[in-house]
């Protein structure tokens, strides 16, 4: 159970309140006691018992006449309290007397027939006078008795049956707490329930919400206002952030533009080529800082994409950039429609960053496949060394390479995975069939639009090209 834990709310309201309540039981006690010496309510009473001895040694001869029988539990009595004494009368008149009976007394026994329940106590020591008056039967039948002997202190009866009394409410107010604070506790916090549930939609990606304080408890209220100002200033770190980087990135792509533009008035060289390709690489990274920064600033309407086309498009453009780096490029496609609800251009920028990432990482040789099948699949892979296992989740956080002097910021396929995930698609990565790695891309397609515009028959071979 969830209330047992060490840091239960309804577990610390239960002990300590079950502590409090014994504390208070334990002190009204003690103040009893108090008031009963106080009040000169104190000395001694004989114990009733005693009466009870009595009557049950009592029996009768042979003539009806009464006549004492020395039984165990009279014996052991005179053992521990020798003064006992005792006066006792039946119904007929009979009377029958044990021990040094007070003088007080010896002359009460004739009167005894009258009474019949009476506690006597001597308020000046040896409280000798201290007598009880009782009804008891036995062998010979029913006793008026009165005796004295073995005696009790009032404040420790008083204590002893306050504590037998104070058992049962204590049991009372133990299963009342442990029942009653859990759904006391439980109706008092609902109102966080639906704290939790909005602090568990908030992310990266839904910026500006908050806490609700609408009907959170008084004592609650100064931790939801301190999480919602904290969040308030995370919003705003973040927004001053994204608004640096955005910034950052246009300001790059003039003087990148510029650099591009003078290098391609150089004389042709290896070196000016070179130097064309790190240029090319800077203005990547400045055009995947202002993607990034688009996903977040909003995002398009989704209007049908066909992935068949937009790929092809994406392998045409990107050719003469891999045949340059030695590579061969290939398009695949299983059928000659794919149709997906998406953004065109954002979906464009995740199949370029994949077919970029192979150009950089391929090794330079070998082929450059983008395939597109089915069910909205883009594939690309190629034939480089491929990604270690442990490396395939983390390659798609931002700014991490698989090695600290990799070219590139390490953005492309973070890229990719947001773009994808807005999409309510997954991106994965294993190994190609020719040793290298093969990213995979998976959409939710269009059934409808696909059935419509699929021209090509389901038996016939797949449409390549090669660039």
């Amino acid at each position: 159970m969830k209330w047992l834990r060490k840091n239960s709310l309804r577990r610390t309201l239960i002990i300590q309140l079950l502590l409090c309540q014994i504390g208070v039981l334990m002190l009204a006690a003690v103040l009893l006691i108090a008031f009963l010496v106080k009040a000169g309510l104190g000395g001694v009473v004989v114990d009733p018992e005693v009466a009870e001895i009595a009557a049950r040694a009592i029996t009768r001869d042979g003539d009806g006449r009464l006549k004492l029988v020395e039984t165990d539990e009279l014996h052991e009595l005179r053992q521990s309290v020798p003064d006992i004494w005792f006066v006792a009368r039946d119904e007929q008149g009979n009377m029958i007397s044990h021990g040094p009976v007070p003088e007080p007394y010896r002359m009460f026994g004739m009167h005894l027939d009258k009474v019949a329940f009476a506690d006597i106590r001597d308020a000046v020591p040896p409280y000798s006078l201290a007598a009880v008056v009782r009804r008891a039967s036995g062998p010979a039948g029913e006793f008026n008795i009165l005796a004295g002997g073995r005696m009790f202190s009032i404040a420790y009866i008083v204590l002893v049956l306050s504590n037998l009394l104070m058992i049962p409410f204590v049991i009372l107010l133990v299963l009342i707490t442990v029942v009653s604070i859990p759904w006391i506790v439980g109706r008092s916090l609902s109102s966080l329930s639906m704290i939790v549930q909005r602090a568990g939609k908030i992310d990266v990606d839904r910026r500006g919400d908050r806490l609700p304080e609408a009907g959170v408890p008084t004592e609650v209220q100064p931790l939801v206002q301190a999480v919602n100002g904290a969040l308030q200033r995370l919003d705003e770190g973040y927004e001053r952030q994204q608004r640096f980087m955005l910034d950052a990135a246009h300001e790059l792509r003039t003087p990148i533009a510029i650099l591009q533009t003078r290098l391609e008035t150089m004389p042709e060289s290896a070196f000016r080529n070179r130097l064309l390709v790190d240029a090319g690489r800077i203005a990547a990274l400045a055009e995947q800082m202002l993607d990034l920064q688009r996903l977040d600033h909003g995002r398009a309407a989704f209007v049908d994409v066909d992935l068949v086309s937009l790929c092809r498009q994406v392998a045409a453009d990107l050719a003469p950039l891999a045949i340059a780096d030695g590579y061969e490029l290939s398009f695949e496609a299983s059928e000659g429609r794919v149709v997906v609800k998406g953004d065109a251009n954002a979906l464009e920028r995740a199949v370029v960053n994949l077919v970029q990432n192979a150009i950089e990482h391929g090794g330079q040789k070998g082929l450059i496949l983008v395939r597109v099948s089915g069910g909205g699949q883009i594939e690309v892979s190629d034939e480089g060394s491929g990604i270690p296992f442990e490396e395939r989740e983390r390659i798609f956080e931002p700014f991490h390479r698989l090695q600290p002097r990799d070219r590139g910021a390490g953005l492309g396929l973070n890229l990719v995975r947001e773009i994808v995930c807005r999409h309510g698609g997954h991106v994965s990565v294993s190994d190609a069939p020719g040793g290298g790695a093969c990213f995979s891309i998976a959409l939710q397609t269009d059934a409808a639009a696909n059935k419509a515009g699929n021209v090509i028959p389901a038996r016939r071979r797949p449409a390549t090209a090669a660039f």
